[in-house]
């Protein structure tokens, strides 16, 4: 039986590339197939039941925000889950302090910069909530338009990856690592992009289970390739309501 060459679509593939880390691509197969449908139902599964289980635990989110290897900002929240499934933050730093006295001229600029490096980090924050955490009727919709490829995990025996075409965009790419035993996501990464895709955004993302409860992300790093901003988020101390 011949296989079907790999399709990755615009952005994706240089992308793609690096988030590899410059290790060999083992090209997965085409994923229509009895044994895809079971594993795409696996992922599903685990998700809507981790989704659940993560309603009941609160936790600390840190966010640092980076422009050009310079940290601009860094925040804490206390974080759970509201009805809707999305996440409820909690400030838990002190109000800023007053800004010191500076020249009027001056102090446009700073506000000016700010401002722009805010509005590009929400931007990218708010499309990013797209991917993050996969979304089954997302997955299960690009399984049905065979926009799904399976394949080995390269370097870990005990894992394998989904990789998904146009999940959210036309040209959009995400590998979801799965270890087979836990049947949990044990890490994915994504490229996608803003408006234009030349404005690429490139994701990583690592998982952990909380003891004897749900897996979750336990850290995220988004990269906005064309302002050379990075968003950091950490969270941990996870606790049961």
């Amino acid at each position: 039986m011949k296989i079907a060459p790999f399709r990755v679509f615009g952005v994706a593939v240089p992308a793609l590339l690096v988030l590899a880390g410059g290790a060999r691509f083992t090209r997965p197969v085409p994923a229509q197939n009895q044994e895809m449908q079971e594993r795409v139902a696996e992922v599903k599964q685990s998700m809507a039941q981790n989704k659940q289980a993560l309603a009941q635990y609160t936790w600390v989110e840190q966010v640092t925000i980076s422009l050009k290897g310079e940290q601009k900002k860094q925040e804490h929240f206390q974080v759970r889950l509201g009805p809707d499934g999305k996440p409820l933050k909690t400030s838990l730093d002190p109000p800023p302090a007053p800004p010191e006295h500076e020249g009027r001229l001056k102090k446009h600029v700073i506000e000016k910069k700010t401002e722009e490096y805010k509005d590009y980090a929400d931007q990218i924050k708010a499309l990013i909530q797209q991917y993050v955490p996969p979304e089954k009727d997302l997955i299960e919709q690009a399984r049905a338009k065979g926009n799904i490829m399976m394949g080995p995990a390269a370097g870990a025996t005990g894992e394998y990856r989904l990789v998904l075409s146009n999940y959210v965009k036309q040209g959009d790419n995400m590998t979801l690592v799965v270890d087979k035993a836990q049947k949990d996501l044990a890490s994915l990464s994504i490229a996608t992009y803003l408006d234009d895709p030349k404005d690429a955004v490139n994701v990583t993302v690592q998982f952990a289970r909380v003891p004897s409860g749900p897996n979750h992300v336990t850290a995220e790093t988004i990269n906005g390739v064309s302002k050379q901003l990075t968003i950091a988020i950490q969270n941990s101390n996870y606790q049961h309501l």
